[in-house]
């Protein structure tokens, strides 16, 4: 790869032949770089400006995602894109010739090399798992403004399908029903999501040709591929991919009626410990009860979450506008982080930067390990813990008012507006209790 490189300058003399040359050297300096206005400089690397077309390699084949780079103040910026969700990387550092992606605020990141002058990056996607295991995955990107999933040239003289609208979905590993929503547009792209009772798998993005759907997301915890295939009877057959591990297969078919369980029914309060009894390490290490005087005698949001969880990223954002709403009347809230390490040196770090990252100004507490039986032990308040996030809603007196298992974020459209209203008219309640 061509490198730009300094110009030498006489520095001998000051006559006015020596004036000439080093104005000399600086205009053509300038023209250069004025010839490469698609060019991302950084340090000496030069990487193509504009958009890019990345993708994993998984075990159901290449699962694509879009970039957008470029270069403000010096600095490179790069966005990820799943249908109409951007997401910025935190940060985009280079070593040599090696560039690395930051995707806070999952301990998550892409390595890559540049090649072929700057239009081609090469690499890998890893992320921290439980304990010290990572998951990685082949990367690749590849500048220009290429379709996430290029139409299928065997497909094109084939009547296309519809898949627009709402679906009754089954997973074979799982019990849990599910509902996809779908909004398919003339040119065959569909974007849309799976509700599920524990959270929502985001913004998947993709389109269907003739009765062939492909579906992915990936946003620095998610990396998800979904095929499928519309049959004659209307109903779809297909697969599913998370990461480099899990696969199963799915069916649907379309019902405008199908719905979740209650969120607010499926997990129960017990009671079975007081909060005053219960503490737990916050961020400078010190161990603090969910009763004491900053708390007690004030209407409370408990949340249960993790900063792995993008279910958990997207209730995070919410509760911190509620928190900038609410704080003058009284609302406090608090958050309860179950982590993946099981180190609390690391875990405090990790939550550090996520509480950075949202700017989170309530209580963030460690108390453990993202295992739901651990958790369920270590919050004796409710039945069990079935999700990340879980929403605990407690009045100014102490009583519990609901419980809420789960999220349904901005993927889901409705079912998040609907959401927040629920939220906010419990808020209300306990405010205006006695």
């Amino acid at each position: 790869m061509r490198t730009l490189r300094r110009i030498p300058m006489h520095r001998e003399g000051s006559d006015r032949g020596g004036m000439d040359h080093r104005r000399t050297a600086r205009t053509a300096l300038w023209a250069l770089v004025c010839l490469l206005p698609s060019t991302a400089l950084s340090g000496e690397l030069r990487v193509h400006a504009g958009p890019w077309r990345a993708w994993l390699d998984s075990p159901g084949g290449p699962l694509p995602f879009r970039m957008q780079w470029r270069q403000a103040d010096g600095r490179d910026h790069v966005t990820i894109r799943n249908g109409p969700e951007r997401i910025e990387v935190a940060r985009v550092t280079w070593k040599g010739g090696t560039v690395t992606l930051h995707l806070d605020p999952y301990d998550s990141r892409i390595v890559a090399t540049v090649e072929e002058s700057g239009r081609r990056l090469t690499g890998r996607w890893e992320r921290a798992s439980r304990g010290d295991t990572m998951t990685r995955m082949p990367f690749h990107a590849r500048a220009g403004d290429e379709a996430r999933f290029p139409p299928l040239p065997a497909e094109a003289s084939a009547k296309r399908g519809d898949v627009t609208g709402r679906w009754k979905v089954r997973f074979s590993k799982s019990d849990d029903p599910a509902v996809a929503l779908f909004e398919q547009q003339r040119d065959g792209n569909v974007v849309g999501t799976f509700l599920t009772p524990t959270g929502d798998y985001r913004f998947l993005a993709g389109r269907l040709d003739a009765d062939r759907l492909r579906l992915s997301a990936f946003d620095g915890a998610h990396a998800f591929l979904f095929h499928a295939t519309l049959r004659p009877d209307g109903t779809l057959n297909g697969d599913f991919w998370s990461r480099d591990t899990w696969h199963e297969t799915w069916t649907a078919r379309r019902d405008p009626h199908a719905r979740l369980p209650d969120a607010f029914t499926l997990t129960r309060w017990t009671g079975n410990a007081s909060l005053a009894d219960l503490r737990f390490r916050d961020l400078d290490g010190n161990f603090r009860s969910l009763d004491e005087p900053e708390f007690s005698g004030k209407a409370r949001i408990i949340e249960v979450f993790g900063s792995w969880c993008p279910n958990c990223n997207d209730a995070t954002r919410y509760l911190v506008e509620l928190d900038r709403r609410y704080r003058d009347r009284g609302l406090r809230i608090i958050g309860l982080a179950f982590e993946l390490s099981g180190d609390v040196e690391k875990d405090i770090a990790r939550l550090k930067r996520y509480v950075a990252h949202h700017g989170i100004r309530y209580p963030v507490l460690l108390a453990g390990t993202a295992d739901k039986d651990q958790a369920s032990r270590a919050l004796p308040l409710v039945d069990r813990i079935r999700a990340y996030p879980t929403t605990l809603f407690i009045d100014a007196r102490g009583r519990v008012k609901a419980v809420h298992t789960g999220f349904s974020g901005p993927a889901t459209g409705d079912a998040y507006a609907r959401l927040r209203k629920t939220f906010e008219s419990i808020i209300d309640d306990m405010l205006s209790s006695p």
